[in-house]
């Protein structure tokens, strides 16, 4: 889905280290939640990876952390990474993809706005059609974002007060325009995963079967990974082998935490 997140492109200083969690605009309310989170400590410590993970539930509150990176950079691989140790991980694309499944509402405004010729032969989203209408027409996809947008800052709100209510400490949005959408200071640190444009070019053709000059395309509508480096607290240079990548992910995610003054054995990297 095109430009799930809007157009308005923000700088943030890339020396901020203060994390505010989420955007106000995700949900108020999942703020007022965790203000009211405290309860008492333990009557006796123990160290297993479980009562560890039992205690976050204690103290403080949960911090939302960004992932970003542009086509093809393999910040989905970074995320991946993340999940094997343990740490949620929040797709803002999933949630795009899940806030317009048959029957839904947000399809359902989709449909009566663009027309049936949206959908496929089994009567889901045909993002392929879609995006031919909204890729070269900017009110076409801020039509598109008016019903998309809302409808994902709710679900995403969801997911960090359901990972909060679990007690989860630190959580990770991963969002691939969380540049371009203004979002980087709730997000702090941001994680920009980084890869030259020759490879996107490769990595897009070999995964989605894209001629060059459509990977070269989709790579130019998007703002450059160059831009997203600058308002970064941590980059990930994707241009090696994936064992040397998952180095690099560890390494950040180390760092986050002792940033944010979380425990990174919570979080133990696989053995193997």
């Amino acid at each position: 889905m095109s430009d799930i997140y809007g157009n308005c492109t923000r700088r943030a200083d890339s020396r901020a280290s203060s994390n505010r969690a989420y955007s106000p605009k995700i949900c108020d309310s999942v703020t007022r939640l965790w203000a009211r989170r405290r309860g008492k400590a333990p009557r006796r410590a123990r160290s297993s990876l479980a009562h560890r993970r039992r205690r976050t539930k204690l103290r403080g509150v949960t911090q939302v952390f960004g992932l970003t990176g542009g086509i093809g950079s393999g910040k989905s691989r970074v995320a991946r990474r993340f999940r094997e140790r343990g740490l949620p991980v929040i797709d803002a694309d999933q949630l795009a993809r899940d806030v317009v499944v048959p029957g839904s509402s947000g399809l359902a405004e989709i449909v009566a706005e663009f027309g049936a010729g949206v959908l496929d032969t089994r009567g889901e989203l045909d993002r392929a059609a879609l995006a031919k209408i909204v890729f070269n027409d900017e009110a076409a996809r801020r039509r598109l974002n008016a019903i998309t947008h809302p409808r994902v800052r709710e679900l995403t709100a969801l997911r960090i007060s359901e990972h909060a209510s679990a007690g989860a400490l630190l959580v990770c949005y991963e969002v691939p325009l969380l540049v371009e959408s203004g979002m980087a200071e709730a997000l702090r640190p941001v994680v920009v995963v980084s890869a030259p444009e020759a490879l996107q070019v490769e990595r897009v053709m070999a995964r989605d079967g894209a001629s060059e000059s459509d990977a070269r395309a989709r790579i130019a509508a998007q703002m450059s990974l160059a831009e997203k480096v600058k308002v970064a607290d941590f980059v990930i240079d994707n241009r090696g082998s994936l064992a040397e990548l998952q180095a690099q992910a560890d390494a950040v995610l180390d760092a986050i935490c002792a940033r944010l003054g979380v425990d990174t054995a919570l979080y133990p990297r696989p053995s193997g």
